[in-house]
């Protein structure tokens, strides 16, 4: 290699096409050490021109005969000369590289190396045109043959940086990559690098991963072996101590933040001067060390972070434990427990007596749902969503508000009162509602609907008040029982809401049969009726247990409806429900007049004051057959009212001193007995309606499946009629042996525990 000055015309001329290798290398030498140590001072086109002739006229030289084999050409051999001596040259212009290297260190031998990588693959690549012909024909030759060590120029100069410059130094200490890490962590320790520098030093590593193969391929063996590897095992120690001796002395929630910065900048580092290739490798060893390694910590801190809301924080606890595998169950599981802890902590704070005796439904859903609204977003926010936390919330809520200290040991309570709060929210004049939308109120009742194991009890209850509802007229709109109807078809499907709609159908039947009633008999006697005909297939109503002397002011009007109704449809039997009939009355024998609104039985009563002014109970029963537990509260509530005055035992006298500061009075009020009655009787028909939905649901199996085992069998039913309510396995049991007795299925011949469906 030459590195002395010349004029730009010393390889202007070039050599006759007769030159041997000698004369055609002294002509070349002088180009190609300018192109490799002067290129900042330019080529002329004519001086390229002739650097490339030579080379081509060399090549392609015929005039070595005498070195030929039967095979190969002269080019091929001329270009063999050639190649080699191109070869020796690079090797030749490493060494002063080399001993100005060996002076140097850190920072000051990356500026040098990358200085150097510049200015020799700049050359390489003007070398590479320059040597085109070569190129083309002899390299692509000899590689064709199978000499993979055959390179192109611009790799074969690539090929000696490695083998000649950069392996030498790499070899002293891994010089050169552990002046990269030592930069790496200087940044890692807050100070400003040169970022264009590294990247420079890192992707030459790339390039000189050369594939044999094919040359044009990425190959990344060199960096992997000389940068990559010794870089994560740095990262590994680097963050192994910084996340220690950090935890030592600070809170999890702080480490949380410095972890998560600290990830951030690997993939920016990434980004700006590593390889993407790198990436997953680098990335994964962070998780395992700043993550994985203080997992446990996270994972014991986490309550914590909960119990004082500190939502950032857990999005950040939730951001880094999600990178690793099984990070987040530990989470899922401690937060389920949560959510059942404030469940059932927010309901052991409400009181409400043993069982939820005297609890108020409105403060039991209330409790029920600010707890579920405040773990939803939590969900929602720290979690974002995630399927996982999402399931935890809705197993811990179906827990506790299935089961907890105003349930006792009862599975129908719950659904009793959250059925009782949706009953107050369709009334009329519902306070509740004034202050929030009713469609959000009845929303939120969902809610807890969707975790109520025993649908079917909600079911009846619901279907119970409904019927009220509907009875007294007491229902907010039709348009907010429909939509309640329409959210419970549409999350338990129609047979769930068949007999709720059929109310409805009756209603509108029942006011025109009214209307068509009081048209044929306009001679009313001064009484105004309204008349409800109820299905009793659709409607939860009991005809009262005793008899009910029906008062002689109203019997005409019974009778003639009667006979009406009985020639509109004969084949049909009327049941009155005096027990949910409703009536007013005007008093004639004060000096202000009063509407009372009374029951049919405080109506039964107060009518026979018509006739006395004083009457016994014995008499009042007799006049009216009202079954004494029921008349004894019927009586209590008019002489609370002070319609009646009971000074003496079993003597009940009209108060001809009266009054009230309200014309219509309100004497209509629940019966403890019959409140009590209707918890009874709705229970009873759950247990009816569910030994009815068992059967049939086992029937419905059988008749799919034709045989089936005991256990299977049991199994195949607790998974079909689970969305309604939860099974007793002694209760599939008794329905099994029912059918068996109804020879709807039969035992399998020389199987005890197998039955087969009888067609």
């Amino acid at each position: 290699m030459s590195s002395s000055t010349q004029p730009t015309d010393a390889f202007s001329k070039p050599p006759p096409r007769t030159a041997d290798l000698e004369e055609t290398w002294a002509f070349l030498i002088n180009g190609v050490d300018h192109i490799m140590n002067r290129i900042d001072t330019g080529l002329t086109f004519p001086n390229y021109t002739s650097l490339y002739t030579t080379v081509y006229n060399y090549c392609t030289s015929t005039k070595m005969q005498g070195k030929q084999d039967n095979n190969r050409t002269g080019a091929n051999l001329v270009g063999a000369d050639l190649y080699a001596k191109l070869s020796e040259y690079f090797v030749e212009h490493f060494r002063p590289m080399k001993e100005k290297a060996t002076g140097l260190q850190d920072e000051e031998l990356l500026r040098y190396y990358a200085a150097e990588w510049d200015r020799y693959t700049t050359g390489a690549n003007y070398l590479n045109r320059l040597f085109t012909y070569l190129n083309r024909y002899w390299v692509k030759r000899e590689r064709d043959e199978g000499k993979k060590a055959v390179y192109q120029v611009y790799t074969l100069a690539l090929a000696q940086w490695k083998s000649h410059f950069f392996l030498p130094i790499q070899r002293e200490n891994a010089k050169l990559a552990g002046a990269i890490l030592r930069l790496i962590e200087r940044q890692r320790n807050g100070e400003v690098i040169d970022q264009g520098l590294v990247k420079k030093v890192v992707f030459s590593f790339v390039s000189l991963g050369l594939d044999n193969t094919d040359p044009n391929k990425e190959c990344l063996d060199i960096y992997k072996e000389h940068f990559e590897v010794p870089f994560i095992e740095a990262t590994e120690q680097y963050y192994k101590k910084e996340s220690e001796a950090f935890l030592a002395s600070n809170t999890v929630s702080e480490y949380l933040k410095k972890a998560e910065d600290r990830l951030k900048e690997e993939e920016d580092r990434i980004e700006r001067y590593l390889h993407t290739k790198t990436r997953k490798e680098l990335i994964t060893k962070c998780e395992h060390v700043l993550i994985r390694d203080h997992s446990e910590l996270m994972w014991e801190s986490f309550q914590k972070l909960l119990d004082f809301d500190q939502d950032e924080d857990l999005q950040r606890m939730y951001a880094l434990l999600s990178r690793i595998p099984e990070g987040l169950e530990p989470l899922r599981k401690r937060f389920e427990q949560h959510v059942k802890n404030s469940g059932l902590s927010a309901i052991s704070k409400i009181g409400g007596g043993e069982g939820g005796a005297d609890i108020d439904p409105k403060v039991y859903v209330d409790a029920l749902l600010e707890v579920h609204r405040k773990n939803s977003e939590t969900v929602t926010r720290s979690f974002k969503g995630e399927a996982g936390f999402a399931a935890s919330l809705d197993k811990a809520c179906r827990e506790f508000v299935n089961r907890n200290a105003a349930t006792g040991t009862s599975s129908t309570k719950s659904p009793e009162l959250i059925a009782k709060h949706a009953d107050m929210l369709l009334r009329k004049n519902n306070k509740m509602a004034e202050e929030e939308d009713l469609e959000t109120a009845l929303n939120r009742v969902m809610i807890l609907f969707k975790y109520l194991e025993d649908k079917d009890v909600f079911q009846t209850f619901y279907t119970t008040k409904l019927s009220k509802r509907l009875i007294h007229g007491v229902s907010a709109s039709d348009e907010s029982e429909a939509s309640m109807i329409s959210k419970l078809k549409e999350a338990c499907g129609f047979e769930y809401t068949n007999k709720l709609q059929r109310m409805f159908t009756d209603m509108s039947l029942s006011k025109d049969l009214t209307d068509a009633f009081k048209e044929k008999n306009s001679d009313d006697e001064g009484i105004s009726f309204t008349i409800m005909v109820l299905g009793t297939n659709f409607w939860p109503l009991n005809p009262p247990t005793h008899e009910f002397l029906i008062p002689k002011e109203i019997l005409s009007t019974f009778n003639k409806f009667t006979g009406y109704y009985q020639t509109k449809h004969s084949g049909r039997k009327l049941t009155w429900l005096w027990n949910y009939s409703k009536n007013e009355l005007r008093t004639n024998y004060l000096n202000q007049k009063y509407i009372l609104m009374t029951s049919a039985y405080q109506m039964a009563v107060l009518t026979q004051y018509n006739k006395h002014d004083t009457m016994s109970l014995e008499e009042i029963y007799a006049a009216t057959l009202i079954g004494k537990d029921i008349l004894a509260q019927v009586l209590a509530l008019l002489v609370k009212a002070k319609i009646l005055v009971n000074e003496e035992q079993d003597q009940y006298d009209l108060n001809p001193s009266f009054k009230s500061k309200k014309i219509r009075v309100n004497l209509n009020l629940p019966i403890k007995a019959e409140v009590k009655q209707e918890s009874n009787e709705v229970l009873k028909a759950v247990d009816e309606d569910r030994k009815y939905a068992i059967q049939a649901t086992i029937v419905r199996i059988m008749k799919a499946r034709k045989t089936m085992k005991n256990q299977a069998l049991i199994q195949e039913v607790i998974t079909q009629i689970s969305h309604r309510f939860t099974p007793k396995i002694p209760d599939i049991k008794k329905a099994i042996e029912t059918l068996l007795e109804k020879e709807y299925i039969e035992r399998v011949d020389g199987s005890k525990d197998t039955f087969a469906y009888v067609a």
